[in-house]
């Protein structure tokens, strides 16, 4: 690309935008910047009253991205325009009005933008989503004593000590998964009470080891449950075995390890982020949630030094992790086109707007340079 300068010398050749007075172009037309900035006040103003002031601030950061042309081609879908009347139509922009709208990848990205903006706080989707979840779960009950059970065992067990767990924090991929399966198998145990005319107070451990004897996979799951139920007095006289956990199931090779560490220290030819959640695997044995999770704040510089902060005292980065590390704080960049650009704190940020990356992202990015993040840290554990 070549400036004004050397494209053609003559003044008289460029004129400004008729809109802002800015922008030098061919024509006297609006710019790219200024037609953005129309389409999307005509978008965002409803056919009755004014548009909300959280929209107002949305089109303000927007129409500073460094590519606006990519927004005015996003604009042009179908789905979007629907979606940001949809939203517009609101007379204030909630995270409680979006929820009503019809679920979709363009509402969520919408949601991320707005948040990135500034215009709504930052919420734990992953844990609202899954508060949804377990809502409709229970809804499902239509026996009184069971809904009372899977209640107490879903909101009041699982995700209250979730959230004494998270202390503020998001909740992992993981974390959700796991409460997830915990009680999709007490409703899958309580389903099959229903199918035989049972329920958890009238169930005999000889019907409870029919059930446990059967092929289901939510076998262990379920019999977590029944001990809670036991212990709360759902049921009476019952008993579920538990499985113990016996240790890694594939092998420890520290010899692959190291070499996987060289490999991470040394060639310049991988991404600069994957290098660094590669090493922080292997040599600190660190889970992917709490990885994607660091932000810039984590990375401290003392009399010369790099440190790292991944638990309650930070620990001094050895070279040439050190530099790897100080880097990626200082150039990190989202992967792909974003179409909201702003200032980004997370050390490894995701594709939408204000988000980190994601553990599964992450993950295919490790497994696509020979590293399994579990065996990995198991290893690095052990």
């Amino acid at each position: 690309p070549l400036c004004a300068r050397c494209l053609n010398p003559d003044p008289a050749f460029w004129k400004r935008c008729a809109v802002c007075q800015v922008t030098w172009q061919l024509s006297v037309a609006e710019c790219t910047r200024c037609s953005l900035d129309r389409k999307l006040k005509q978008i965002f103003t409803p056919p009755v009253g004014t548009t909300s002031p959280e929209l107002d601030r949305l089109r303000e950061t927007v129409v500073r991205i460094d590519r606006p042309d990519l927004m005015l081609d996003w604009l042009k879908k179908g789905s979007v325009r629907c979606t940001l009347q949809a939203v517009a139509a609101h007379r204030a922009v909630t995270h409680e009005a979006l929820d009503t709208l019809p679920p979709g990848r363009t509402l969520v990205h919408l949601r991320s933008m707005l948040v990135a903006a500034g215009a709504l706080p930052a919420r734990d989707e992953r844990l609202t989503a899954l508060e949804r979840w377990v809502s409709q779960a229970i809804a499902g009950r239509t026996a009184p004593e069971h809904w009372r059970a899977l209640h107490g065992y879903a909101a009041w067990h699982h995700l209250r000590r979730l959230r004494g767990r998270l202390d503020g924090r998001p909740a992992s991929r993981q974390q959700v998964k796991n409460v997830r399966d915990q009680v999709t198998a007490a409703a899958v145990f309580l389903d099959w009470l229903d199918t035989h005319g049972l329920t958890l107070a009238t169930c005999t451990q000889a019907e409870l080891d029919q059930w446990l004897a059967g092929n289901s996979g939510h076998l262990a799951r379920s019999a977590n449950f029944v001990r809670w139920a036991v212990a709360h007095r759902h049921a009476s006289r019952l008993t579920a075995p538990a499985s113990r956990w016996t240790g890694p199931s594939g092998p420890l090779d520290q010899d692959r390890r190291w070499a996987d560490a060289r490999r991470l220290l040394h060639e310049d030819a991988c991404p600069v982020a994957d290098r660094v959640a590669g090493l922080l695997i292997l040599l600190y044995a660190q889970k992917l949630n709490v990885i994607t999770a660091l932000t810039t704040q984590h990375v401290l510089h003392e009399d010369g030094r790099t440190l790292l902060r991944l638990g309650s005292r930070p620990i001094v980065l050895p070279a040439p992790l050190d530099a790897l590390v100080g880097a990626l704080a200082t150039g990190r960049k989202a992967p792909g086109s974003s179409l909201l650009s702003v200032p980004s704190s997370w050390l490894f940020p995701g594709r939408r707007p204000g988000s980190a990356l994601t553990e599964d992202a992450l993950a295919r990015r490790l497994h696509a340079l020979g590293i399994s993040p579990r065996q990995s840290r198991n290893t690095a554990l052990f």
